[in-house]
C-alpha cells in the first residue's frame, strides 16, 4: 500500500509529445521505488490528444491547462497542491531507467545538505553518449548541459556538485521549490530551470548531480534544435536571467561580455538560419527588462551569497565557455565528502 502522501510528485508537462509521452509513462510504471505520484499537465495538445493516453495505474493523473501555458507555468500547475516532500520534473521525451527514482532517493539521504538533484541524461538513440550532466552557467550569457555529446565512460564515476539540474529530469525539495514560487512563468520555457537554480543558490541552496540516476532523453524532440521558437526564447530569457539574479557589481561586466559573445556568435556564417530569431528574442528581452527588474527586488532581498561567491558559480574563462562537449562540475563527492575540484 502506498502512503497517503507519496515520497515524490513527478510532474510531466505535455505539449504535442505524441507517442513519446506514453513510452515515458510506461517506463515510470516499472520504477523499483514505487512510492510516487505523477501529474501530467496537458497544454492543450493537438497532436495525439491526451484523451488517448493510457495511464498505467492510479498513481497517474492528468491536469488540463486549457491552453499552451508553457513549461514553466505548466510545471507550477502540476506541482500545485502537492504534499510530497520532493517534486520531480520529467520531460515527456524521456525514458527513466527502472532504478531512477531509487537512486535519487538514496542520493537525498547521502547528501542531506542539497535541495536540488540532477539526473544523468543519456541520448535516446545511443545510451553510450551523454545528453547532459547538470547545467552550467557562463558569464558570457550562455547556459548548457554539461558533457553533451561526450561518451559515458568520460563522466565522473561518483556524484558531483553542479550549478543546477536540467529540468528534463530534476528533483527539488518541495519546501525550497514553493519558497521560491516555482519556475518564473514569464520565461514560458527555456532557461527557467537555470533561473530557478540560480535563485535557490543565491539563498544558499546546492545541487547534486546523481551519477547513477539515469534517464534516456531525446533532446529537443518536441521544440526542435535551433528552431525559431527555441532560439527566440533562449536569447530573450538570458537577458532576464542575469537582470534578476546577478548582484549589481557583476551586472555591467556580465552584460558587456554577453554582448560581445552574442555579437561574435551571430556574426558567424552558420548563424544565418537563426540570426533573425535571436535578434527578435533580444529585443523582447530588452522590452521586458522593467518587469524583470521588479522581480529582481524580491530575489536580491533574500540573497545570502556574497558577490564573490556568486561570481565563483559561473564560468568566466572564454575558452571554457564553449558548451559543446565540456564536462564541468564544481566538485566530485564521495560519501558526502568532497574529493577535490574537478575540471574535465
Amino acid at each position: 500500500m502506498m502512503a497517503e502522501s507519496p515520497w515524490v510528485r513527478i510532474v510531466i508537462v505535455n505539449y504535442n509529445a505524441g507517442p513519446t509521452l506514453q513510452a515515458c509513462l510506461d517506463a515510470l510504471a516499472f520504477q523499483t521505488m514505487p512510492d510516487f505520484e505523477t501529474v501530467i499537465v496537458d497544454n492543450a495538445s493537438t497532436v495525439q490528444p491526451i484523451s488517448g493516453l493510457q495511464l498505467p495505474d492510479d498513481r497517474f493523473h492528468i491536469r488540463h491547462a486549457g491552453d499552451n501555458i508553457g513549461f514553466a507555468a505548466g510545471s507550477n500547475l502540476g506541482a500545485k497542491g502537492s504534499t510530497a516532500p520532493w517534486i520531480a520534473m520529467l520531460n515527456p521525451d524521456t525514458k527513466p531507467r527502472p532504478d531512477w527514482l531509487e537512486e535519487l532517493r538514496a542520493a537525498t539521504e547521502r547528501h542531506k545538505w542539497a535541495t536540488m538533484f540532477g539526473s544523468t541524461q543519456l541520448a535516446m538513440d545511443n545510451s553510450e553518449i551523454v545528453d547532459g550532466f547538470g547545467d552550467v552557467l557562463s558569464a558570457f550569457g550562455s547556459a548548457w548541459r554539461s558533457g553533451n555529446g561526450r561518451t559515458v565512460r568520460e563522466l565522473p564515476t561518483v556524484d558531483c556538485e553542479v550549478f543546477s539540474p536540467c529540468a528534463a529530469a530534476a528533483l527539488y525539495a518541495r519546501e525550497s521549490f514553493e519558497g521560491e514560487g516555482g519556475f518564473d512563468e514569464s520565461f514560458f520555457c527555456y532557461l527557467e530551470d537555470v533561473d530557478l537554480g540560480f535563485r535557490l543558490r543565491l539563498r544558499g541552496g546546492r545541487c547534486v548531480q546523481v551519477r547513477r540516476a539515469e534517464v534516456l532523453h531525446a533532446g529537443s524532440a518536441i521544440t526542435g534544435y535551433l528552431s525559431e521558437f527555441s532560439v527566440f526564447h533562449s536569447y530573450r530569457n538570458r537577458i532576464w536571467l542575469f537582470a534578476k539574479n546577478a548582484p549589481w557589481p557583476l551586472v555591467a561586466p556580465i552584460f558587456g561580455m554577453q554582448t560581445a559573445g552574442i555579437a561574435l556568435s551571430l556574426a558567424r556564417p552558420t548563424a544565418r538560419s537563426y540570426r533573425r530569431a535571436a535578434l527578435k528574442g533580444m529585443w523582447a528581452g530588452l522590452r521586458g527588462l522593467p518587469a524583470a527588474l521588479q522581480r529582481r527586488t524580491k530575489v536580491q532581498r533574500s540573497r545570502v551569497k556574497s558577490t564573490c561567491e556568486v561570481a565563483r558559480m559561473m564560468v568566466w574563462n572564454p575558452l571554457k565557455s564553449r558548451p559543446r562537449g565540456r564536462i564541468h562540475v564544481f566538485r566530485s563527492i564521495s560519501n558526502s565528502q568532497s574529493i577535490g575540484e574537478v575540471d574535465y
